[in-house]
């Protein structure tokens, strides 16, 4: 971390302030900030490389960009970057442009989706593993009520209410919603609901599940940390959350091959994760590896909330 006097040099411009405010809710590229601020790109690259001296932001590669983020703002930076949403004039603005900016990012993925529903049994999907699948359905309890996220057109779902009391699907493509609902008609699927909503803002009543699947839907969110947090909101005290899905990778080509957010996971960014959001009893596992390449891992990870 820079020294006091160096940090409160770098903030003390109005337009690294807006920047850092903006970085405090969201990761963001160089080209979003641009559209957010309406700057030439030199201009932020420079503001953001005195901000990542300071020791004030951070980055990390997506692909072809790099996405910024505020680095904790705790103590004298987190007052004052509270006094100076209050002080500077265009900081509304600029959220509400955030705002916009992600949810270009979210349409885009989207689409794909929408592109691809009544396919994707057909099409190859990266750590759509059956053997994945059955090593998390021996860990399944009694028959109760789960939710399965990001569920797609739902062939998961289906399976899961073969046993359940009752199976919420949830999407944020409206065709695959249209889809899965089509095929539990068509298969006279009773107990199994498909809702249209975002695993970040899961439309489900707090307490409402006793057990929630993640089937290689994680890595689509674009903050897998809420998604996690939202997971604890909507069990029931002593249910269970389990996440398949791919382990870290260096496959690019799968963010415009799968729309894929993040390329994976590792065991300890989904055990920190889940023990940060306030499951307990974290497992984790490599449960299948695939022979072609890129040899795609499946990652088993699993917590309890408290009863």
């Amino acid at each position: 971390m820079a020294s006091i006097v160096k940090i409160l040099r770098v903030v003390a411009d109005p337009n690294r302030l807006r920047i850092l405010l903006l970085l405090r809710g969201e990761e963001l590229s160089v080209a979003e900030l641009q559209e957010i601020l309406v700057m030439g790109q030199s201009t932020i690259s420079t503001h953001l490389a005195q901000l990542k001296q300071a020791g004030l932001v951070e980055d990390r590669r997506a692909g072809k960009n790099s996405l910024y983020k505020l680095k904790s703002s705790n103590g004298i930076i987190g007052e004052l970057l509270e006094k100076a949403s209050e002080e500077i004039p265009d900081a509304r603005r600029d959220q509400a442009a955030a705002k916009r900016v992600v949810k270009k990012r979210q349409d885009k993925m989207r689409a794909f989706f929408d592109s691809v529903a009544g396919r994707l049994g057909r099409d190859y999907v990266p750590g759509k593993s059956w053997k994945g699948v059955a090593e998390a359905l021996l860990r399944l309890m009694p028959p109760m009520t789960i939710a399965d996220l990001g569920a797609g057109e739902g062939a998961f779902a289906l399976l899961l209410a073969q046993r359940a009391k009752r199976v919420i699907a949830v999407d944020n493509s409206a065709k695959m919603i249209e889809v899965g609902q089509e095929q539990a008609r068509r298969n006279g699927v009773k107990n199994l609901e498909f809702r249209l909503g975002d695993m970040e803002e899961i439309p489900i009543k707090s307490g409402a599940v006793e057990l929630v699947f993640f089937s290689q839907s994680l890595h689509h969110a674009l903050h897998p940390e809420r998604a996690i947090a939202e997971t604890w909101r909507i069990l029931a005290p002593g249910g269970r959350v389990v996440i398949l899905d791919l382990v870290q990778h260096r496959f690019e080509e799968a963010r415009e091959l799968y729309a894929d957010e993040w390329l994976g996971f590792s065991e300890a960014e989904l055990e920190t994760m889940l023990e940060k959001a306030g499951f307990r009893n974290v497992q984790t596992s490599v449960v299948h590896k695939e022979q072609e390449t890129p040899q795609f891992r499946t990652l088993l990870a699993i917590g309890d909330k408290a009863a």
